[in-house]
């Protein structure tokens, strides 16, 4: 109970970083930017980890999708040719201490106080007007670097927040070896609103004479990594994607397609870390006929919440925990949404295919209750205000009916998790009953629009849909194809109702849209 309350503590001065209102109030003056990535260097000097830093044996990747994929699958190999790891990503779904991994593992709580406290009070002492906090993203990245020097890890794979030339994590000087995964358009807000722009600010993690790898990327995005390398002297080559038969007739540990681009930089990454670390025991790597076993098993265990997961909802009432399962994935921009919507319908294809198969192993002739049950998909979504629904949706939809799958409701909440709190995993927030839910009646708006028309569906809007007893907590506005409700575990509720009073029904739904939203459901299903 004492850790509990002295983790509880730890999470409100987090809290009491965090700078902006809301998730959506991104715009910031380059200025005052400019000035907080100027101010790492001094909380660097507070802390003592210049020198740590400058001894550590970094990995250092930069991108708009996959980043964090790269990272895990370079953390697995490296740590099973019996490395000392150390993984810095974000974000976190439920626990902030997911970004800090030792070894594969999340950082136990007396660890994370220990360091976390360490590093707090030296700022505090020394912080003022004219020195300030840093903000929170600043202080994590801060406190990864205290960790990873105070463990003493032999790397530390090290994932760019946002962005990559003015990021927290580019206080790094002389990595090892860099890599910029796929580039598109997000946090264009931020990060300028052309792919060269975007790419001129991922790689701005380039360091004079370190090696750097990136993959197949748009012609103008590819230039501007070129011409940056070219400029710092940069040797910058392009990863192959993996050839899925050199796993030995195992999968990747990260569900999708596109998992096999983030798995062949990682390769290139690690392959080129132990070059340059000069480890003896490892033998140049050969993509074209054999990986070594450290890598295969590396990439085949690797893991990463909230990315392609699939989680049954053992919560609910029914025959079988397969009645109401969520795939989840945290896209939020158009093109990880087409990578996502790609992985859903493969991934509800082969769950149905492997039903079917497994209910005819034991008698052919009377198909399982579990098989002869309908499949419908339902998506349950929410996203930042800056995002556009427009170009969002349409990728989606698209996508999964080229694979014949359809939507048959779409379920739009708020996030539960406050952006004004960092949370931990021992609770979930209250639910505010007066929640703002104009956003996600646009997004309804929008989704209707889509579904039937520019002509829209507008005698069914403003329908109000009433579940039991207590009206005022149940209601929420209900079209023909969608549903907005004013909370996440309404919208819970709502699912496993329909599974339990519809025998004959199995729910597949779509998490997606935001990573926060993708916690916050994982907060409600696991528990």
């Amino acid at each position: 109970m004492k850790q509990q309350q002295g983790y509880d503590e730890a999470m409100d001065a987090l809290s009491s970083l965090i700078t902006k209102k809301n998730r959506s109030s991104q715009k910031s003056n380059p200025v005052d930017v400019d000035h907080r990535f100027d101010r790492m260097f001094h909380y660097l000097k507070i802390l003592d980890l210049e020198e740590p830093i400058s001894q550590m044996k970094i990995v250092h990747v930069a991108g708009t999708k996959g980043k964090g994929s790269t990272c895990v699958f370079t953390e697995a190999i490296l740590r099973n040719y019996g490395l000392h790891t150390g993984l810095f990503t974000s974000p976190h779904l439920i626990d902030v201490r997911e970004r800090f991994r030792l070894d594969g593992e999340d950082i136990s709580r007396e660890k994370f106080l220990k360091y976390f406290w360490w590093c707090w009070d030296r700022l505090k002492a020394k912080c003022s007007d004219d020195m300030p906090m840093p903000t929170l993203f600043h202080f994590l990245a801060l406190l990864a670097f205290k960790i990873f020097a105070a463990e003493q890890v032999d790397v530390a794979v090290i994932e760019v927040g946002l962005g990559g030339r003015i990021d927290a994590t580019n206080v790094v000087q002389a990595p090892i070896v860099c890599g910029i995964t796929p580039l598109g358009y997000d946090h264009t807000e931020i990060l300028g609103n052309t792919l060269e722009a975007i790419a001129g600010q991922k790689a701005g993690i380039f360091k004079r004479g370190v090696p750097a790898f990136t993959v197949s990327q748009p012609h103008e995005a590819m230039q501007v990594l070129k011409d940056k390398a070219s400029q710092l002297d940069v040797h910058l080559q392009v990863a192959n994607q993996l050839d899925g038969n050199l796993l030995n007739g195992l999968r990747l540990g990260l569900a999708g397609e596109h998992q096999y681009v983030n798995a062949g930089l990682a390769i290139m990454l690690s392959s080129t870390w132990l070059q340059r670390t000069g480890h003896p025991e490892f033998k140049s790597i050969d993509q074209t006929s054999s990986l070594p076993e450290q890598f295969i098993k590396g990439l085949t265990t690797a893991s990463l919440q909230g990315r392609a997961q699939i989680v049954p909802d053992r919560a609910c009432d029914v025959n079988s925990p397969s009645d109401l399962v969520y795939y989840m994935d945290g896209a939020h921009s158009p093109e990880s949404m087409e990578v996502c919507a790609n992985w859903f319908s493969l991934a509800i294809k082969e769950d149905d295919r492997q039903r079917c198969s497994s209910s005819h192993k034991y008698d052919d002739s009377r198909p399982s209750n579990d098989s002869r049950k309908d499949s419908e998909q339902v998506l349950l979504f929410n996203c930042m205000p800056v995002r556009d629904p427009q170009l969002l949706f349409p990728r989606l939809l698209d996508t999964c009916a080229g694979h014949g799958v359809n939507f048959k409701k779409a379920l739009f909440v708020p996030n539960m998790s406050i952006y004004t709190k960092v949370g931990s995993s021992s609770s979930l927030p209250p639910t505010d009953s007066k929640v703002d839910l104009s956003w996600q009646l646009t997004l309804q708006r929008v989704w209707e629009n889509i579904i039937c028309g520019e002509k829209g569906n507008t005698e069914s809007n403003g329908h109000v849909y009433d579940e039991g007893k207590d009206n005022d907590e149940m209601s929420a506005t209900s079209c023909k194809n969608s549903i907005v409700f004013s909370s996440l575990p309404l919208a819970i509720k709502y699912l496993r109702d329909t599974v339990k009073q519809n025998k004959s029904l199995r729910l597949q739904v779509l998490v997606t849209g935001s990573l926060h939203l993708v916690g916050d459901v994982m907060k409600l299903v696991k528990k």
